[in-house]
């Protein structure tokens, strides 16, 4: 599935790549900026977090004639006089302005490293409105962002991928050069499919596909997974014994109605008593009406 994202085949998408400090994540996200230009499509990076010399780096320079590099990294809060994007520009009007101001007829991708520092300075709602205008907008054909999954609440990271129709979230393999990508992709159809690949990126970005990962060796749990045992320090025990739980099994309980019991009462034998009712002549009893008695 990672190889089919990284064709592009979908237009009109958000995709987010969720990293950690574990394993860092934008080196596939240069991956995908690299096979966007070797599409030939025309990419837009707003660059937060890096230069426009290190997002180039390593990336061919023909194909870089593609890439338009929008400096947010020297001053992305806007305390110089002219800056080039902050993050307070990050909105539909300023973002359509920046991809439409080169001379290209197709719609562009949009690449957004990352929406961390965005998210550090503008409300979520604001940013997530904002990425659901670009999706519905003809300023770009697609959205690429990364986001630091680990530094955000989780409510934060799961209104970004709420909106997003396809999340990768990359965790370190068990070699050195090994990634191990978790792939969610939302057709529009509404089906979800989910897919879990082992990769390693080469030196000219390209991508490796190596298959699924091996989870029969030791699992390594996140400490924020582990769940500690309410029943560890009680000073009683609430685990019974097998002697216990055999004693217990045997034990008829009040409520419960064995089978002679059932029959006996079900069933009126000889000797069982009746209540029969015979109305007498004082008594004020309407066939038609029986509640006529009654002041309603």
């Amino acid at each position: 599935m990672l190889s089919e994202l990284l064709q592009g085949t979908d237009a009109g998408g958000l995709l987010v790549i969720q990293d950690s400090v574990n394993y860092p994540g934008r080196h596939l996200l240069k991956s995908f900026i690299n096979a966007a230009l070797n599409r030939e499509e025309v990419v837009h990076v707003i660059g937060f977090e890096i230069s426009e010399t290190e997002l180039k780096d390593g990336l061919k320079r023909s194909l870089t004639e593609r890439l338009h590099f929008h400096n947010a990294f020297t001053d992305p809060l806007g305390w110089t006089d002219h800056p080039a994007f902050t993050v307070h520009q990050f909105n539909l009007e300023d973002l359509t302005h920046v991809v439409k101001q080169t001379s290209h007829s197709k719609p562009a991708t949009l690449v957004i490293d990352s929406l961390s520092l965005v998210l550090r300075h503008v409300s979520a709602p604001a940013v997530c409105r904002t990425l659901q205008q670009l999706k519905k907008g003809d300023a770009v054909r697609s959205i690429i962002s990364l986001l630091h999954a680990d530094i955000h609440q989780r409510g934060t990271v799961g209104s970004i991928c709420h909106l997003a129709t396809s999340i990768i979230t990359v965790a370190p393999g068990l070699k050195g050069d090994e990634a191990v990508a978790k792939i969610t992709k939302r057709l529009k159809s509404g089906k979800v499919m989910q897919d879990e690949e082992v990769f390693s990126i080469k030196d000219d970005f390209t991508v490796i596909v190596q298959g699924k990962p091996n989870h029969t060796g030791p699992r390594q749990d996140d400490p924020e997974e582990l769940e500690t045992d309410p029943t560890a320090n009680l000073t009683f025990n609430l685990r019974l014994s097998d002697t216990e739980r055999e004693a217990k099994e045997k034990l008829a309980l009040p409520f419960v109605f064995s089978k002679e019991k059932k029959t006996a009462l079900l069933h009126s034998g000889p000797g069982s008593g009746r209540i029969l009712y015979e109305p007498d002549a004082n008594d004020d009893y309407d066939e038609e009406d029986p509640d006529d008695d009654l002041d309603v």
